[in-house]
């Protein structure tokens, strides 16, 4: 049952990250406790923002309306939908339930006041681009001008090969991920667009109404340092790392930043974010759960993947290891939680941690 992660996750994050300088991930592991705790005391507060990355899979829909209808008031800032059509991963056989990612964004558009919407991340080829700007103007009027689109290159094999939709070489559906980013920024802003494009072609095609915002920020995500982050450098407004450790955000973050400067764009205009998979313990006596909740979604795997991002022991230590990623830039925090949902857990995050980095 696990070999989506092994074959799709495995390439797509460990193939990037293992390859990362070792010194960066030593320098990291040799931090003294009381370097890092200089550093706490030292912190500005720059009022880090929380969000929650929704994997709508094997839930019912009361229950994540019951999870959006709380985050709206419970301290976050943001809330985003992922986008599949088959479990990701692959936890039941015959294939589990997975809401539709737009219908989502429209539904939280709908039922949400406070809240920034997003998708981290729609997968560029599964919708044209010009259908996906006009359902983001709708989004954006729907919810006040509050959508904002993370999209990539699509990379879950299995959906595209069961719907027949064509699944080309990477460095292809990047170059189509790069043009359709082209096609739905000219669309939400521009009164007509012509543009002729390799994989798309636009002729006096207009996208109306427009957003109610003057810009709705586009999020580019991944960790590609040859094509992805010189691409975000290039064309987005926002960069999400999927389940980074601290030393991988480092180290990514200092090749956009590098991207940034070819391109001779100011690197801090680009907001910066990363998932965590969420499994917290509210106290020490709920941490044998929290880990048994690992191990379920990664099937018995935690080592593996606590050398990627995620959130793991108690809220003080969670305290601690949000305090790295502010230290290093990091602007968005996103719990990425797959069900079945730890309302205790939830609570002590919104409650302890989110409080601990709020503005003075």
């Amino acid at each position: 049952m696990w070999r989506l992660p092994a074959r799709i996750l495995a390439r797509l994050l460990v193939t990037e990250l293992a390859t990362l300088p070792a010194t960066a991930k030593a320098s990291t592991g040799r931090q003294a406790a009381s370097e890092r705790e200089a550093k706490r005391s030292s912190r500005r507060s720059s009022g880090m923002k929380f969000g929650v990355h929704l994997i709508q899979q094997n839930i019912e829909m009361a229950e994540l309306r019951r999870l959006w209808t709380w985050a709206d008031t419970a301290g976050f800032d943001w809330i985003d939908a992922s986008d599949h059509f088959y479990e990701a991963p692959l936890v039941h056989e015959n294939h589990g339930d997975y809401w539709e990612g737009t219908t989502i964004m429209t539904a939280l558009a709908c039922e949400t006041k406070n809240l920034r919407i997003g998708s981290l991340v729609l997968g560029m080829n599964y919708r044209h681009p010009a259908v996906l700007a006009n359902a983001l103007a709708a989004m954006d009027h729907l919810s006040g001008g509050r959508i904002e689109l993370g999209i990539g290159a699509g990379w879950y094999e299995d959906e595209y090969r069961a719907y027949g939709i064509p699944f080309p070489s990477l460095g292809k559906r990047l170059d189509i991920l790069e043009e359709g980013i082209k096609v739905i920024r000219l669309l939400l802003t521009e009164d007509h667009v012509s543009f002729e494009g390799e994989h798309f072609t636009l002729a006096d095609a207009c996208c109306n109404p427009k957003p109610l915002q003057d810009r709705l920020r586009i999020w580019g995500g991944g960790v590609g340092r040859k094509r992805t982050l010189p691409m975000i450098a290039r064309l987005c407004d926002g960069w999400n790392g999927p389940y980074l450790t601290p030393w991988q955000f480092r180290h990514l973050a200092r090749v956009l930043r590098e991207a940034c400067d070819r391109e001779e764009r100011d690197f801090d205009e680009i907001e910066k974010s990363v998932n965590l998979s969420f499994h917290l313990a509210a106290s020490e006596a709920a941490r044998p759960r929290a880990e048994e909740h690992a191990r379920t979604v990664f099937g018995g795997a935690i080592d593996t993947w606590r050398e990627r991002g995620l959130i793991m022991g108690t809220p003080d230590e969670a305290k601690e290891l949000v305090g790295e990623y502010q230290d290093l830039g990091c602007d968005l925090l996103n719990i990425a939680i797959r069900p079945p949902l730890d309302w205790e857990a939830l609570e002590a995050w919104a409650q302890e941690v989110i409080p601990a980095f709020s503005e003075d």
